[in-house]
């Protein structure tokens, strides 16, 4: 298995930080094979679309160069026009064919994912012992294989349609020159197109190979994996401290409601929760403090100071505790209990016998679902 400079084993597969990094280095997948393909099954396309007309036009542009009238040979600015047009010329016959190849050339490479243009000189590059190494290594001699391998079996191919058409080609000398030249562009496009058949076996062994010998290259260590998540999510004890921080915050937001709760519902000292409820622009209470333990204990400091009244019901405390939300309303199934315990403090409140001491009310109807021991 490939190894770093540091001896370690590159066992992970590449993230796709690092992915995306390659491919802003210009590190892309690609084979040659496929856009070699691609060029020749173009050109054959059209050389049998295109060819015909493409040679009687330049048969056309030659026979006007022959035909030339002397006398604006030795004028310069006849000369200058004639050379114009026919430049002219030339240029609109051959766009089409010249067009097409071009984008076949610039599209190629988008099979495979995609290209990139690079502008940076990379002195590396330029290394001479560096080139001679990649020359030797693995992939080189691969490189070597694949480009002898190519030869062998396009240059038989070439050489058996070369034998199996030597009547035809001799054939073409025999015909007038207007048919002459249409069957030769066909002749040219089918020839290209069986020299594309090997190129397809070619292409489809390469194409793999590259892939596979691109994402090898890319595979990461566990330390540079490690290493790259730090560096992407933060370290450990830098997201414990934003954590804590953000508990913090929370917590302080929700101390600063507490004065603002109609009735404070507790275990009495494990659970508290206090509870808000405005008639006028609340559908239901609304939770506003919740806490357990340590929380419990501040929640019931500050509404003491404040002057809430303080319910004792662990059922109710524990089921608003575990059930509810904060900043949310109390949960449906608890709207009875919870208006039973409003209804009660709104009475003693009206009648003047809130006494600051905590009430005790342990029969609250709390659903058998929602009951925690």
């Amino acid at each position: 298995m490939a190894e770093n400079a540091d001896g370690q084993e590159r066992s992970e597969d590449a993230t796709p930080r690092r992915q995306q990094e390659a491919a802003e280095q210009g590190q892309v997948a690609r084979s040659r094979e496929l856009t070699t393909l691609a060029m020749l099954l173009s050109a054959a396309l059209g050389l049998l679309m295109l060819g015909p007309g493409l040679l009687e036009g330049l048969s056309a542009q030659m026979r006007v160069g022959l035909t030339l009238d002397a006398r604006k040979i030795t004028d310069s600015d006849q000369m200058t026009v004639v050379l114009g047009q026919a430049f002219s010329d030339w240029v609109l016959l051959l766009a089409p064919f010249l067009g097409l190849m071009v984008v076949v050339a610039l599209c190629a490479p988008l099979a495979l994912g995609s290209w990139t243009f690079s502008l940076k000189l990379r002195w590396e590059h330029l290394n001479v012992l560096k080139g001679l190494a990649r020359l030797f290594s693995w992939h080189g001699l691969v490189e070597l294989g694949k480009a002898l391998a190519k030869f062998l079996v396009v240059g038989g191919v070439a050489v058996l349609l070369l034998w199996r058409g030597e009547a035809e080609l001799l054939q073409l000398g025999r015909e007038p020159l207007a048919p002459a030249l249409a069957h030769t562009a066909r002749t040219l496009g089918w020839t290209f197109l069986m020299l594309t058949l090997p190129m397809i076996l070619i292409a489809g062994v390469d194409v793999p190979f590259q892939l596979l010998s691109f994402l090898r290259n890319l595979r990461m260590t566990k330390q540079e994996v490690r290493d790259e998540m730090k560096d992407t999510e933060g370290k450990p004890e830098v997201k414990g401290r934003i954590r804590r921080l953000q508990q913090e915050f929370a917590q302080r937001r929700m101390m600063e409601k507490v004065p603002t709760a109609d009735i404070l519902v507790t275990n009495p000292t494990h659970y508290a929760v206090a509870l808000e409820y405005k008639p006028e622009t609340m559908k239901a209470p609304v939770i506003v403090a919740l806490g357990v333990e340590h929380m419990a204990l501040r929640i019931r400091e500050v509404a003491d100071q404040h002057n809430i009244p303080r319910v004792e019901s662990p059922l109710l405390a524990r089921a608003l505790y575990y059930n509810g939300a904060l900043d949310k309303p109390v949960p449906v199934s608890l709207y009875q209990a919870v208006a039973q315990v409003l209804a009660y403090v709104y009475r003693l409140r009206r009648d003047g016998e809130l006494t600051g001491e905590p009430i005790v009310m342990a029969d609250v109807p709390v659903p058998g679902e929602l009951r925690t021991e």
